[in-house]
């Protein structure tokens, strides 16, 4: 499939996949990232907390932007995961400024979401999209298929449909957004249940100790939020294909018996498979190929999943489970930033392709993500919320606490720090200013202290 030929006829969208595709969009995305690199200014700003988040609000969310995304140099290039991993509480009314703030971020979310539909009925379900002209995108994958492009997809429209439904929702503009958010839902129903079914038919069977599992990267790897990491058999991915399934059967894209049947098992004992197997050694290994690596060295941060997405702290076992998981990472000081709460994503550096080891070293290894380290906290507090004690609640604070922190050093909300708690930067690649991020730190952070961050009234 070349540029002449789109994989689509719509007369507003016209989506591109093939070699030719892939080449223009690797050049722009590498473009892109050295540009920024070695263009980017550094400008001064405030340290006050209020200052940073009404930039990055009043930036994330400009009238003129036409998709969500996180920030230089991700700018120019759509990730439909993030609006599962990295921005689910842009429409929290405790996190908008004002009126006309809700009105944007609804009007910027409608935008993607529906870009993200089309791609879908397109059959361009990739990791990323790239604009490539006046309603003209690329659709490739870094650096593998997804596992998550569907769970961001209908995280993103869940956020519009429910918009209205929370307790503080005063905001006209919420209200329409969630009736935006309906119609889209019909227009789209058939189009998302037609890749769900794809996604659970793609499936492959693995056997372990004369089981039978199914696993989405039995035989290759999938991407996820950590993309650069080149694993198979992760628990994160095949967290991210289960999450996908609750969510489509939640908003009615798919009925629970239908896919049922398509797994051949039900849906309870598809997740609880995973947990048997990831969890075998009684904490979640990342990968099934670090069997034979030490308990702390075979972890990865990205085990806590996306909100509302794989774990249900409600359950007494998953609660053990994730209790084991998290008590080895809190003990291990190659876990964290020396003299924070800055949990890096892993212990050692991963497996990456040979691009990654010359470019971005330590990239999704030994750094942290303070986006990870929110989706910790929260878990952390699902865990005291739901087995009613007070295990986790100090350890989530002192993490919200050190982002803050961070946040007020640096000038912004960063994508990610070294393991030095210094600003990431290789020769090749700088770390984004991640503004559109920041909502979702202010939503944890009410819940861990009770009272909000910062409060606009």
């Amino acid at each position: 499939m070349d540029m002449k030929s789109p994989v689509t006829s719509s007369s507003e969208y016209r989506f591109y996949r093939g070699l030719v595709a892939s080449c223009i969009a690797n050049g722009i995305q590498a473009a892109n990232f050295l540009g920024d690199r070695f263009l980017r200014k550094t400008r001064h700003s405030s340290s006050e907390i209020d200052e940073l988040y009404m930039d990055a609000m009043n930036s994330a969310f400009s009238a003129t932007e036409s998709f969500l995304v996180t920030g230089a140099p991700h700018a120019s290039a759509y990730y439909p995961r993030d609006f599962a991993w990295f921005y689910p509480d842009v429409l929290d009314p405790d996190t908008i400024m004002d009126s006309e703030d809700a009105i944007r971020r609804v009007r910027l979310l409608e935008r993607s979401v529906r870009l993200m539909l089309e791609a879908v009925r397109s059959g361009v379900v990739t990791t990323t999209i790239l604009p490539a002209g006046r309603n003209r995108y690329i659709g490739v994958n870094y650096f593998s298929r997804p596992s998550d492009t569907l769970l961001g997809t209908l995280a993103g429209l869940e956020q519009i449909i429910y918009a209205d439904q929370r307790a503080s929702a005063s905001y006209l503009g919420l209200s329409q957004g969630a009736h935006a958010g309906r119609l889209l839902l019909i227009e789209y129903r058939e189009d998302l249940k037609n890749a769900i079914i794809q996604l659970a038919s793609s499936l492959e069977p693995f056997d372990d100790g004369g089981t039978g599992y199914l696993l989405c990267d039995a035989a290759a790897p999938r991407s996820a939020a950590t993309d650069t990491r080149a694993e198979r058999r992760r628990f994160v991915t095949n967290a991210c294909v289960y999450a996908t399934f609750l969510r489509a059967t939640e908003l009615g894209v798919i009925g629970i018996s239908e896919l049922e049947q398509l797994l051949g098992r039900e849906l309870s004992c598809y997740k609880a498979q995973l947990l048997r197997l990831f969890g075998k050694h009684g904490y979640i290994s990342h990968s099934l190929d670090c069997d034979n690596e030490p308990p702390a060295s075979s972890i990865a941060l990205d085990f806590v999943n996306v909100q509302r997405g794989f774990w249900d702290l409600t359950d007494g076992n998953e609660r053990a489970l994730f209790a084991a998981t998290t008590d080895l990472i809190i003990a291990e000081p190659r876990f964290r930033v020396p003299n924070t709460f800055h949990f890096l994503v892993s212990t050692n550096n991963p497996r990456r392709k040979m691009l990654h080891k010359i470019a971005s070293p330590s990239y999704q290894g030994r750094s942290s993500w303070p986006t990870f380290n929110v989706e910790f906290a929260d878990r952390m507090l699902d865990y005291d919320e739901f087995s009613g004690t007070d295990r986790y609640g100090s350890c989530a604070r002192d993490i919200l606490s050190d982002i803050r922190a961070a946040t007020e050093l640096h000038g912004g909300y960063q994508e990610l720090l070294t393991d030095e708690g210094l600003k990431y930067c290789t020769w090749a690649y700088r770390g984004a200013v991640a503004h559109s991020w920041f909502p979702r730190f202010l939503t944890v952070w009410k819940r861990a202290f009770g009272t909000p961050l910062l409060n606009w009234k």
